[in-house]
């Protein structure tokens, strides 16, 4: 049975990075002190990355509790097998990882499944997969992001039903709880977002995110933004989804659009269905767009 308790926090991915190895994992308390330069991508969920395309260091952010339930979390896929969302879906995953040797206990578990006993239970008790802490939870997934054998297991599985895997990890027991479209992730330029400013409709129905330092803020900043310093994160972070919408567009800048990209990609995670990261920062708006905005 699908409980409120199976949802993913909103500030709690799981913990497993299938790569060729385990990728360091940091609190939300020492997110404030950890050298922004060395922040390569967020990740709402360490999942199993394909080996044929790179990846950086993670930040994986945690809390106290990690099962408690997500009151924000939109679900929106009918429970049945056939996906209205053809290839461009995300789905959300809940999983079991076993030893490759263990098969007497993956016997055991898939007739406590097929007895009517959750998976989610069943992998805070036996699973070797970190992502235990969370009853097996992966969170929101797409293509391109998993090894192979678990993805085309996983994107083959009907809703709700427990299928099995073998990757070079072990043994997989997966769930795949709901899907929904993917949702979209793209620069915009600093002209066409200087475009869409001069219509006074846009700042009413944009939510626009400034994750710059007060101190930069006050050298230099655009109208309609609402500051959030990514120094800051813990604060703001686990109130994303209540402070905002995820089904508006929202526009999120920085000096010079990395801290904003490793934001944008943090938001899709929290279910933020279409983010734009201002290509260039503030700085590249001041020198293309509008040279009374201060540079620094």
């Amino acid at each position: 049975m699908l409980r409120a308790t199976h949802f993913p926090p909103i500030a709690s991915p799981t913990l497993l990075v299938l790569r060729k190895c385990f990728i360091p994992i940091l609190s939300i308390s020492s997110f404030a002190s950890y050298p922004l330069h060395k922040l390569s991508s967020f990740s709402a969920f360490h999942s199993f990355f394909s080996p044929s395309r790179p990846s950086l260091p993670s930040l994986s952010l945690t809390q106290s509790s990690p099962m408690l339930g997500h009151p924000h979390l939109r679900l929106s896929a009918s429970f049945n097998s056939e996906s209205s969302y053809g290839d461009n879906r995300e789905i959300l995953v809940q999983h079991l990882l076993l030893k490759e040797d263990d098969q007497k206990l993956l016997l055991e578990l898939q007739q406590r499944i097929a007895g009517g006993e959750d998976l989610s239970d069943l992998a805070v008790e036996y699973s070797i997969c970190p992502s235990k802490q969370e009853g097996g939870m992966l969170g929101w997934v797409r293509k391109g992001q998993m090894v192979p054998e678990f993805e085309e297991a996983a994107f083959c599985a009907p809703l709700n039903k427990v299928v099995k895997c073998k990757t070079n990890f072990g043994w997989h027991l997966l769930q795949v709880l709901s899907e929904r479209e993917e949702s979209l992730l793209k620069d915009i330029q600093p002209e066409e977002f200087h475009a869409k400013m001069q219509d006074p409709s846009f700042i009413e129905e944009a939510q626009l995110i400034d994750v710059r330092e007060p101190e930069e803020v006050s050298q230099a900043s655009l109208p309609g933004f609402q500051v959030l310093p990514l120094r800051q994160f813990g604060s703001w972070g686990p109130e994303i989804t209540s402070k905002f919408d995820p089904t508006k567009d929202t526009y999120v800048l920085c000096h010079h659009g990395m801290r904003s990209l490793q934001v944008a990609k943090w938001l899709q995670t929290q279910g933020f269905r279409k983010i734009f990261n201002i290509s260039g920062g503030i700085h590249a708006y001041a020198t293309k767009v509008d040279p009374s905005v201060p540079t620094y």
